[in-house]
């Protein structure tokens, strides 16, 4: 049985596994989904209800009903023939989309980690809360709204307790420069001029002002890895500069567990990564999880065997 991987051609962690997948004798087809059409080829054929056939490239083929798991680990998009029109690209692209990615989900006895669908949702921060606060998990008090005066009965007189999130990744290319929106509490600056909360949804959420540390929790199908990071910096967003932080792999807390046990299994997912703050409580305060979250630059410095695990998990389909 193989073990397929859709993931970008420079992708550090997958490099890794793919040696731990190789070293234990496990085959591996790996592809970039930007290969389809050109220099991937599917061919499929729906038989007694089951789809048959074969995954190509120029060096590699995997026959559909040989594959174990899928990694789809953030790959790259369709890439269409150059001659093709805007619209016609459009219609190649949505084509391909759902046939080959239909006939993927479609294939019986696989495990996604995660499947593409379940990912899809589970990118949705407003979800990852409710669902956060439903498997047991501590939730900040959050704002989603495009109204400032909504912001302002939020804020209220404490705007240094609040701060401003983005939902998506935080970071755009503007004029050629890479810019950062880092966490940060609001000021009296902020709430003086909210012009643009007008123009699209903003969430708003409560501050940790007295944080001791943040964690990342990383979930590899039944295996938990916790990794502390603390930092003596002045920094309201650990993020800032991962030079001063120092990490160290501990046991995550029972009710934390059992919390991201449910969070998985509501939203059918195999892998993701956790943030957590810690305030002076020890109490464990949620913010954020992503399906597809990094993971290697905890591995090194802590030695918790996460790549191990995830070989594990794509080679057998289980690791429970």
């Amino acid at each position: 049985m193989t073990v397929v991987i859709f993931a970008q051609e420079a992708d550090a962690p997958v490099d890794a596994v793919v040696r731990e997948l190789t070293r234990r004798d496990a085959p591996v087809f790996r592809a970039d989904t930007s290969w389809f059409p050109n220099r991937l080829v599917l061919d499929a054929e729906l038989i007694g209800g089951t789809w048959s056939g074969w995954l190509r490239t120029s060096h590699r083929s995997v026959a559909l009903q040989e594959i174990r798991s899928i990694w789809y680990r953030d790959p790259s998009a369709f890439q269409f023939p150059n001659e093709l029109t805007d619209v016609e690209r459009a219609y190649a692209h949505r084509e391909a989309r759902l046939g080959f990615g239909g006939v993927l989900a479609a294939l019986d006895g696989v495990r996604w980690v995660n499947h593409p669908n379940r990912a899809a949702d589970a990118v949705y921060k407003p979800l990852q809360l409710a669902i956060a606060a439903a498997s047991g998990l501590s939730v900040l008090p959050t704002l989603v709204t495009n109204s400032p005066e909504a912001v302002h009965r939020f804020a209220g007189g404490r705007p240094e307790q609040v701060s401003c999130k983005s939902f998506g990744p935080n970071t755009i290319t503007e004029g050629g420069d890479l810019k950062v929106a880092f966490n940060r509490p609001l000021t009296d600056g902020d709430l003086a001029d909210l012009s643009g909360v007008a123009s699209t949804a903003t969430q708003l959420q409560d501050y940790v002002c007295d944080k001791v540390y943040e964690a990342r929790v990383v979930v590899i199908g039944w295996e938990m890895f916790a990794i502390t990071m603390h930092t003596d910096a002045p920094r309201a967003d650990i993020r800032q500069d991962f030079s001063t932080c120092r990490y160290q792999w501990i046991p995550t807390p029972p009710h934390v567990a059992r919390g991201l046990h449910r969070y998985m299994d509501r939203l059918g997912l195999a892998y993701a990564a956790f943030d957590f703050v810690i305030d002076t409580s020890h109490h464990w305060w949620f913010l954020e999880s992503n399906s597809a979250g990094q993971y290697r630059w905890l591995e090194v410095p802590t030695e918790a065997p996460m790549t191990a695990t995830f070989a594990d998990l794509l080679a057998t389909g289980r690791n429970r």
